[in-house]
């Protein structure tokens, strides 16, 4: 059997293990999908959305990208924001990073990676922004862990920035923007409180954030 040829045969087994334990769940999975959450994630294979926060296919909207950045040109990651937002009116956004991110190691260690090197860029503001904590940081581990949160909430600040956000505030949506990281040594998830729900609240909140990374 090959490789590919596995994969074909955990989907045979998953679709009826799912079937047996979830009655009429494919049958009621195609005919829509209304989840409450938008999850903004990292790339690594290491950090399946659903299976961390135990929820089924159908019941989180996914965007994953090389170091869950969200960027104001990046029209991928905003036509999933507008989708989730305006069509299916979730009531959750939740920028996830997690601890050991290899694309913020590599940000950090401004080496060229070819292409990579300009999406990592965003990552390299947030350092310079923020350098002089960051450099007084002696474990080069803990270096980077500081700016993968730093970029959750940077990015949870961007995610707020977005037209598409502020005008589901401005229409009385109930929308919250969350920041949480992800432990990949313990499988825990960890909230960075913040928790953002109007645009008055934005500055205040990001900003308590940042001042409890860098105290």
């Amino acid at each position: 059997m090959t490789a590919l040829e596995k994969l074909f045969e955990n989907n045979r087994k998953w679709s009826g293990e799912m079937s047996k334990t979830h009655e009429g769940f494919f049958e009621k999975l195609s005919c829509q999908q209304k989840p409450e959450y938008l999850w903004i994630g990292c790339s690594d294979s290491r950090v399946p959305a659903n299976e961390l926060i135990g929820l089924l296919p159908g019941e989180v909207f996914v965007h994953r990208n090389v170091a869950n950045l969200v960027i104001h040109t990046d029209f991928n990651c905003l036509s999933v924001i507008q989708y989730a937002a305006s069509v299916l009116k979730v009531k959750h956004i939740i920028v996830c990073g997690h601890y050991g991110c290899g694309g913020v190691q590599e940000a950090l260690e401004n080496q060229s990676h070819g292409f990579i090197n300009n999406w990592l860029r965003h990552l390299r503001d947030i350092y310079h922004t923020h350098a002089d904590y960051l450099d007084a940081v002696g474990d080069p581990g803990k270096k980077v862990d500081r700016l993968c949160e730093l970029n959750v909430i940077s990015q949870v600040k961007n995610v707020c920035r977005t037209s598409i956000v502020k005008e589901a505030w401005k229409r009385g949506q109930d929308l919250t923007v969350h920041g949480w990281i992800y432990n990949i040594a313990n499988g825990l998830l960890n909230d960075l409180d913040i928790s953002v729900s109007a645009p008055g609240q934005v500055e205040q909140i990001t900003g308590d954030a940042f001042a409890r990374v860098c105290k």
